[in-house]
């Protein structure tokens, strides 16, 4: 038998509603690497594609967002635990990606694994943090706590295709929120990898939606989507975050603006409050006497 083999080289796809469709359009483009030799074609995805995402995002959300926060938290960190197991394929794909040594890579991979388990232990905790009992007068419960706004579309990192793209994926769906990823344009390959684990992972099909192309083709229709209910604008250069600012105004989405970050520091909880809103109840306490409550 003969040594000589032909290549299987990997067809990067789009992964929207929990499958992996190409893009309708068709279309494809060229990922090089920073010294420009050719790694893969990726989708170019088209604005139908982003609106099928958005409707994904919306079926899901019910779902995802009813879930209890310690079952989120469980999801979260089974992705974590599945890219420990691929951990060499996207060092591999990063140190590509990126023009990092290997070394480096497996540093950023393994800074983005960890960022999975921090956001998947929060996910029953911002609650305490946010919400609470609030003081007043009158016999009355007043109780706030936190509810995820909805479909939140995402611009990741043009810079940091992996750790980057995790900084602001994780707390978007750890909230219960559902998304629709643009990956970074001219590194989109960890990105479409990532598909592959949630899709296998425990994650719903359509929480989780990833695009490849151009963000400024994309990201337009999914800013001015009435269905869309808020924007992360972390990919997006200074021209087009304000083309998208005013776009997402005609339905007042949540925007959350560009803004510099070094994803390798702690992140805080700021991203996680980002695409939260606040609901406010008040309970009748009963009767109050001198005593106090009847209770």
């Amino acid at each position: 038998m003969s040594d000589a083999r032909l290549s299987v080289f990997k067809t990067y796809k789009l992964y929207v509603g929990g499958k992996f469709p190409r893009s309708e359009s068709g279309r494809v483009y060229e990922v090089t690497d920073p010294k420009n030799n050719w790694l893969a074609n990726a989708p170019l995805s088209s604005r139908k594609d982003a609106r099928d995402a958005v409707v994904a995002a919306r079926k899901a959300f019910g779902g995802w967002s009813g879930a209890t926060a310690y079952n989120r938290g469980q999801v979260l960190y089974r992705v974590a635990e599945m890219l420990e197991g691929r951990r060499e394929q996207f060092v591999r794909e990063v140190a590509e990606a990126e023009g990092l040594s290997k070394s480096k890579a497996a540093a950023v991979v393994d800074a983005a694994i960890d960022r999975w388990v921090w956001y998947a232990g929060w996910t029953d905790k911002i609650a305490q943090v946010v919400g609470g009992a609030n003081p007043v007068a009158g016999p009355f419960f007043n109780l706030s706590s936190p509810e995820p706004t909805g479909v939140v579309a995402v611009l990741a990192p043009q810079d940091s295709s992996f750790l980057g793209l995790v900084s602001v994926l994780a707390p978007v769906i750890a909230t219960g929120n559902t998304a629709v990823v643009i990956a970074s344009e001219k590194a989109p390959l960890p990105a479409l990898s990532l598909a592959e684990v949630l899709a296998t992972s425990d994650v719903p099909g359509g929480v989780v939606n990833i695009l490849s192309g151009r963000p400024s083709e994309i990201a337009p229709s999914l800013a001015a989507h009435q269905d869309v209910n808020a924007i992360d604008l972390a990919g997006a250069d200074e021209e087009l975050a304000k083309e998208l600012e005013i776009a997402a105004a005609d339905n007042l989405k949540r925007v959350l603006r560009p803004q510099t970050v070094d994803f390798t520091e702690t992140p805080g909880i700021e991203r996680l409050t980002a695409f939260l809103e606040t609901k406010t109840v008040w309970h009748t306490t009963g009767a109050l006497g001198a005593a106090g409550s009847s209770y």
